[in-house]
């Protein structure tokens, strides 16, 4: 499998430089902060509960041993984002990946996220993905826009999936496909 070690420098919105690199282990305390801020913020995360710090170590391992791309994002010297793509582990679909991305409060509207997605999509493509998949809730119309503006389609929407701050709220599932 061909992998791809990613590091990108950029200057954020606001004039911060901004760091897209491969995790490491050493980064796991920072995204266990991270994960607790959004989770209690109540949306926008499948999570009910930060990973402990060996979870989160085991997990990153288990990340590099399978070749899959976990990317952080290094702002002011702390892990405040992440996007990670775990490939399709049967035979079959092998082809696809699950894409996964949060930002802390941070380090939204500055720009990051549409680094962050360019940086995962020249990694599928280097990684001869066909197919990536995600799932975003409707009312995360930021989130929506962005995938929209890359090319990711709806490929179906599970209504009421979701309640978010007390609400009920459709989870819709997104594709981008990569052509030759």
């Amino acid at each position: 499998m061909i992998t791809q070690e990613i590091k990108t420098v950029f200057t954020a919105k606001n004039g911060e430089q901004v760091t897209l690199r491969p995790i490491r282990e050493e980064d796991a305390e920072d995204i266990i902060q991270a994960v607790k801020s959004i989770i209690d913020s109540g949306t926008y995360i499948q999570k009910e509960r930060p990973r402990s710090i060996q979870e989160e170590v085991d997990f990153i391992s288990e990340m590099r041993e399978n070749n899959n791309l976990y990317l952080g994002v290094e702002l002011k010297g702390k892990i405040v984002g992440i996007a990670r793509v775990i490939r399709g582990e049967l035979e079959m679909k092998k082809h696809t990946g699950l894409f996964r991305t949060w930002l802390s409060d941070s380090a939204q509207g500055l720009g990051i996220g549409k680094e962050l997605m360019s940086a995962t999509l020249e990694w599928c493509k280097t990684n001869n993905l066909h197919k990536l998949c995600l799932t975003v809730f409707a009312s995360n119309e930021i989130a929506l826009k962005l995938y929209q503006k890359y090319g990711f389609v709806s490929e179906g929407i599970q209504r009421d999936q979701v309640i978010l701050n007390g609400k009920f709220d459709d989870e819709i599932h997104m594709a981008y496909f990569f052509t030759a």
